[in-house]
């Protein structure tokens, strides 16, 4: 029985850069091993993601199936398989897990020492929020940290408090620590929790400190600037998802209710904003005059109008016009545009954007080879296909964009398909199925930075956009992202941003800026000039994106051929065999 003083710190590990740390709010599961595992393949850079899931029952590749005491669908629970180490375990709200994806080596000790510096980190967090340093640590024959240690004889004894369990390979690692807040704990009794059926668990509001998720959050962030010598040492770059809400769904704690309650008043979009931490008074005047960079005149010139005929006669609904989108007299003469199918009313209710939100009518049988004859019509080169988000159907809409890819094929083999999708409430198998379609670039936008996710788009999430991109790359697809600007964020966070979406293996990237459609809408907080998107430019290209398209009046599909022209598409990792470590 070991407490916190009682052994040394392992030899530092070594680390390309600050850690970065992400707060991602409430993650699925299988999202969030899909997202580790891609930054893991296909970055060098050192990450630590915060979260918290949804209840599921999650077994080692070493874990005994009798160890679940119960089916797990009837206790409201998932159950999954992993590659990790260990037994069975829960993880469920109001639990702190966390996934350090970090680089470790190639030393025989590299599992043992990391395991050991997550135990400090731990045991750090657990002082840092009042626990007694005597009573945190280790427990001789049991894995993971455990409280209670200095118990008297005949007191309650040691309890767990985190379990912990990773995997290590090619120097990096996956996988990491649960530790309990205020879950459930009932839960518990439903397995042998890590295989110990002869130790109690518990957790931070059981042991009578009422520390909420975020605090616990700030906890870890402390121990990690402190840590020093363990190797976790140095200021981290934290990004956090406002409300914890990667799913839409806002982080129930007493702080957050508090803040709700001080931003109560107004509309949505206004109480959104500041607890973004964004003051909706402070934006620019919706009429205000645009800067000259932004000022586009009307060029309705013989190309224009025969774009326009096209989509006149064939009933198509275009982003270009549904979106407002600037840049329209410009792709029409050249006669390029892109095309909006699943019909032209959205299910969700973005805080940027002007596509109608009234309830969606049914789908259009003859959409798809009515899209692919304008492309045969326009002789396109290069044909842009978006849609609506219509979470009203089972699929998310998945199969539309199946079958317009398959018909542009036919009517127009030559011609690349790139696809602009929308998550599909992250779907596995819905986005399979545009993935098996093969589209030629998959584009899925993130919109903004962590921080103003809820207020931009509070049905969609940080983290499984990023989830969405992971998966597409590993369909071996040539994928594509891009960033709104304007909304109130701030440079170090749009870095940061383009930094995961590459961390996923994004290839193409779009920078441009936020034009407010309406008063219903969020408001411009700045203009972002020429200049500022010429460095944001430099730093994706020094980051090692394909391409990047950065200025005031880029949008998604704004020089979309060219953009794909210059990316081959890379090859996929071989996966390895990976060494399981436990604790």
């Amino acid at each position: 029985m070991t407490g916190q003083g009682s052994f040394d710190p392992p030899p530092a590990a070594p680390r390309p850069g600050p850690l970065k740390v992400r707060w991602l709010g409430r993650v699925a599961y299988r999202e969030a091993w899909d997202l580790q595992r891609a930054i893991w393949s296909r970055s060098d850079d050192d990450y630590l993601l915060l979260m918290e899931h949804d209840a599921v029952y999650t077994l080692g590749s070493h874990a005994d199936p009798a160890h679940i005491l119960v089916d797990p669908a009837t206790v409201g629970a998932d159950q999954v398989a992993v590659d990790r180490g260990g037994d069975v375990t829960f993880h469920g709200p109001g639990q702190l897990v966390g996934y350090p994806i970090v680089s470790v080596g190639d030393g025989p000790h590299r599992g043992p020492d990391h395991v050991r510096r997550i135990e400090d980190l731990i045991v750090a967090t657990l002082v840092g929020l009042g626990m007694d340093p005597d009573g945190v640590g280790r427990l001789t024959g049991y894995p993971g940290v455990w409280v209670g240690l200095d118990d008297p004889p005949g007191g309650a004894g040691p309890r767990k408090i985190c379990a912990i369990g990773v995997r290590t390979a090619r120097g990096r690692t996956l996988h990491g620590f649960a530790l309990n807040v205020s879950v459930d704990l009932s839960m518990f009794g439903h397995i042998v929790p890590c295989g110990i059926a002869d130790r109690p668990v518990t957790s931070l509001r059981a042991e009578g400190i009422g520390a909420t998720m975020s605090q616990v959050v700030d906890a870890v962030v402390d121990a990690v600037v402190g840590a020093g010598s363990t190797g976790w040492g140095g200021r981290p770059e934290v990004q956090r998802v406002t409300g914890g809400a990667s799913s839409g769904r806002a982080e129930k704690d007493p702080a957050e209710a508090a803040r709700s309650s001080v931003d109560g008043h107004g509309p949505p979009l206004t109480r959104r904003l500041r607890r973004a931490g964004v003051d909706p008074e402070a934006g620019l005047p919706l009429g205000g005059r645009k800067p000259a960079w932004l000022r586009v005149g009307a060029r309705m010139g013989d190309g224009y109008l025969e774009t326009e005929r096209q989509v006149r006669e064939l009933g198509l609904v275009t982003v270009c016009q549904e979106a407002g989108c600037p840049n329209i007299y410009e792709c029409w003469s050249e006669r390029t545009a892109t095309f909006m199918i699943n019909g032209e009313r959205c299910t969700r209710a973005c805080g940027f954007c002007q596509v109608d939100t009234r309830r969606p009518l049914p789908l259009d049988p003859g959409e798809p080879d009515r899209v692919a004859r304008a492309v045969e019509r326009m002789g396109l080169a290069h044909a842009v296909i978006t849609c609506v988000a219509r979470d009203d159907l089972a699929d998310g809409g998945a199969a539309g964009f199946a079958a317009t890819i398959a018909a542009v094929r036919r009517r127009s083999p030559g011609t690349s398909v790139e696809v602009l999708i929308s998550d599909c409430k992250g779907d596995a198998g819905a986005l399979a199925t545009i993935f098996q379609a093969r589209p030629d670039v998959l584009n899925h936008n993130i919109e903004t930075v962590a921080r103003l996710q809820r207020a931009a788009r509070p049905s969609a999430g940080y983290a499984r956009s990023l989830t969405v991109l992971a998966r597409a790359k590993d369909a071996g697809l040539t994928t594509k992202s891009g960033i709104i600007l304007g909304m109130g964020e701030r440079a170090p966070e749009v870095l940061a941003t383009l930094a995961d979406l590459r961390a996923v293996g994004v290839d193409i990237v779009t920078v441009g800026q936020y034009l407010r459609p309406s008063r219903d809408h969020l408001p411009v907080a700045r203009w972002w000039a020429p200049e500022e998107f010429e460095e944001l430019r430099r730093a994706a290209v020094a980051m090692g994106f394909g391409h990047v398209q950065a200025s005031p009046l880029t949008r998604s599909s704004y020089h979309a051929r060219e953009a794909t022209a210059t990316v081959p598409t890379p090859p996929s990792r071989q996966p390895v065999s990976l060494v399981r470590r436990v604790s």
